[in-house]
């Protein structure tokens, strides 16, 4: 009888890629400007966490 062999998957690739968002420098405006973007979302989680309650 033929013992059955094994084929471990294929590691997956790991290496670092470039990425915009942490190459960016952190500045007060553009942390203002996230802030003001963010501000539906703020809004929404504000709404369903009343509802919650």
């Amino acid at each position: 009888m033929d013992t059955p062999t094994y084929e471990p998957p294929a590691e997956p690739d790991r290496t670092p890629r470039p990425n915009a968002i942490i190459d960016a420098p952190a500045t007060p405006a553009a942390c203002a400007a996230d802030y003001v973007a963010g501000a539906p979302v703020r809004a929404t989680l504000d709404k369903q966490q009343w509802r919650a309650a």
